[in-house]
């Protein structure tokens, strides 16, 4: 009988078997099924991203209240150098001085005093022909240790200039000068009503104080021809007040 069927639907043409349900003929199924405890395995966690780097100077609530006390911490503070304490190198001068020099680094060989070998020389050069002397002045660098090439754009987005801001509230000067046109760039903005780029003013907590940028040191050393043009500025600034 069911032979007979067979032949019947041979007959008809009909050689294969079909159902209403599909099925994955394709599929083997001789695979044997996945275990437990791969059905149940999690996507491996992503590798975690590098700690955000901290912020220059860390909590400004616990920042020195003191010029006196933010010479030490300058010297010690972890977040805002990697040298240790025996490689920076501290301000100098007392507050409310009539000018501070802001220079960008020490200068290579310094060690217990800033600017000790030709740049400071020239600064040295620089203050006689404008009347002053390194102990009428506030002296110091923006880094307390000596860096060849800083990059100020980075330095910027992990936050110098509000350090560079206590740092320059607390000395309370008459006038800064800012020898180096980066750093300057970096610290405070230009003003469009001033003719000149290199006059500028800080502008920090209500208070406004004027500033002088020129070229850094290390740079007039390299290009003497550059001297003359700053003392031109200086000139203009200040109208012969400290001569």
């Amino acid at each position: 009988m069911l032979a007979a069927t067979l032949d019947w639907w041979r007959g008809a043409g009909v050689d294969h078997a079909f159902g209403d349900e599909a099925r994955g003929w394709l599929a083997d199924e001789t695979a044997p099924p996945a275990s437990p405890a791969a059905a149940d395995r999690k996507p491996a966690a992503a590798a975690p991203t590098a700690a955000a780097p901290a912020t220059l100077g860390g909590n400004p609530a616990t920042w020195p209240a003191s010029l006196d006390d933010f010479a030490r911490w300058w010297l010690t503070e972890p977040t805002l150098d990697p040298a240790p304490a025996a490689r920076r190198v501290p301000p100098m001068g007392q507050a409310g001085a009539d000018l501070m020099v802001l220079v960008p680094t020490p200068e290579q060989g310094d060690e217990a005093v800033l600017l000790a070998g030709r740049e400071g020389k020239l600064l040295d050069a620089m203050l006689a022909a404008m009347g002053l002397s390194r102990d009428r002045i506030y002296l110091a660098a923006a880094l307390p240790a000596r860096v060849p090439v800083p990059d100020w754009p980075e330095l910027g987005g992990k936050g110098i200039r509000p350090v560079l801001a206590h740092h320059i509230m607390l000395a309370a000067p008459k006038k800064l000068l800012i020898l180096g046109r980066s750093l300057a760039s970096t610290l405070v903005d230009h003003d469009p009503a001033n003719k000149s780029q290199s006059s500028r003013a800080f502008n920090h907590d209500g208070r406004s104080l004027p500033v002088l940028a020129g070229y850094d040191l290390e740079t007039l050393l390299a290009r003497p021809a550059l001297k003359a043009g700053v003392w031109k500025q200086w000139l203009e600034w200040t109208g012969s007040e400290f001569l």
